[in-house]
């Protein structure tokens, strides 16, 4: 492309943290290189990207979209009737944009926008972040110009010679906290020489993990360990009653983590759902991990990307239907393995791709140049 062509990017995606975070990671690795780039996304109404996008300095669009209601089937309907509204809006925002690409990172929205875009010839690229392929994205693949994935072993949902592994984008913060362990957990006003577990069920947070640590904070209380515990928003009320009415003072609730570097760093456990940004997160990180995959996942893709660290030994897995009765055991006697850790530590290390957001860019600039010269 000539020097003089300004880039045109549309991205989009979300519906939770783990599509957002690694979309604005790709768009500021776009403004690093470029920054006179007009980049544009897409996402859902009353999802959260609209509110985090705009607090990350970038222009989104929002369509009616939502997702397919697999228990009331009748009330697909709407959402049919939801998704064309979405397409005609989408089919009208790209003809009006211009994009030189349209980068599609998962979500309800990302569908249609990225079917739109192939419509009218605008190149695509997909990041697929998890180890199963979802339906949406096998759908779009056969005109993808390039597939960006996290997990070897794709081809058998896409075409092979459109894959690039990549890993998924995580925010740069993370890698870059200087504080020791003990130093994180005083900034959190911990005890810096305890052993510390931290209980994040993604930016929305998790109902079963949650009650799973609010039916276990007798034990947690009586155990030589600390906690700190990301309820997400919509649970935040009810833990904090829990927390008041136990005698668990050795743990630290609150409903979003905002320096999750921090929370990372102080960590010598993490609980987590199994979601592929909280996955490489945890890998790029080297952090042992108990995954407690969420059921109400489309394909359960949460559960195989679960399986593909535990079967390296990466991770130990504890079931969603199994955590009330497993999680709080599973945890306290694993924090106390100091060998055990320190093989999950190692075997997740292993699993990182770096420089994620970066290869994606890259791939995404060479499609650009090949059709606008």
């Amino acid at each position: 492309m000539s020097e003089e062509k300004k880039y045109r990017i549309l991205v989009s995606g979300g519906g939770t943290g783990g599509h957002i975070f690694p979309a604005l990671s790709i768009a500021n690795e776009i403004k690093r290189r470029h920054e006179d780039a007009e980049i544009l996304f897409i996402g859902a109404d009353n999802r959260m990207e609209m509110e985090k996008v705009p607090a990350a300095g970038y222009r989104i669009i929002g369509l009616p979209v939502s997702g397919f209601d697999r228990r009331h089937l009748l009330k697909n309907i709407s959402v049919l009737l939801k998704l064309y509204k979405s397409m005609r809006r989408a089919r009208k925002i790209l003809k009006d944009f211009k994009p030189q690409i349209a980068i599609g990172v998962g979500g309800y929205v990302s569908g249609p926008v990225l079917k739109e875009a192939q419509k009218l010839g605008i190149p695509t690229l997909i990041q697929e972040q998890n180890s199963y392929a979802g339906v949406t994205n096998k759908l779009l693949a056969t005109k993808a110009d390039a597939i960006c994935v996290a997990y070897e072993g794709m081809d058998k949902f896409f075409p092979a010679d459109k894959i690039k592994l990549t890993g998924n984008p995580v925010r740069r913060n993370l890698e870059q906290c200087s504080l020791s362990p003990a130093q994180a957990r005083l900034k959190l006003g911990l005890k810096p020489d305890v052993k510390t577990i931290l209980i994040v069920g993604g930016s929305l947070g998790a109902r079963t993990i949650n009650n799973s640590i609010a039916g276990g904070l007798d034990s947690i209380a009586d155990a030589d360990v600390q906690i700190i515990w990301q309820s997400g928003k919509i649970y935040d009320e009810d833990a904090k009653t829990k927390l008041a009415q136990s005698k668990a003072e050795n743990v630290l609730q609150m409903p979003f983590i905002a320096d999750m570097d921090i929370a990372y760093r102080a960590a010598d456990l993490v609980v987590s759902r199994a979601g592929a940004s909280s996955i490489s997160e945890l890998q790029l990180l080297g952090k042992p991990a108990i995954l407690v995959p969420s059921p109400n996942v489309a394909e359960d893709h949460q559960t195989k990307n679960a399986l593909a660290l535990v079967n390296r030994n990466a991770a130990i897995m504890v079931k969603d239907a199994d955590s009330c009765e497993k999680l709080i055991d599973t945890m306290l006697e694993s924090i106390n393995n100091t060998t055990l850790l320190e093989s999950l530590a190692i075997n997740i290390g292993k699993m990182a791709l770096r420089n994620a957001d970066e290869i994606i860019v890259d791939t995404a600039e060479v499609i650009i140049n090949k059709y606008c010269k």
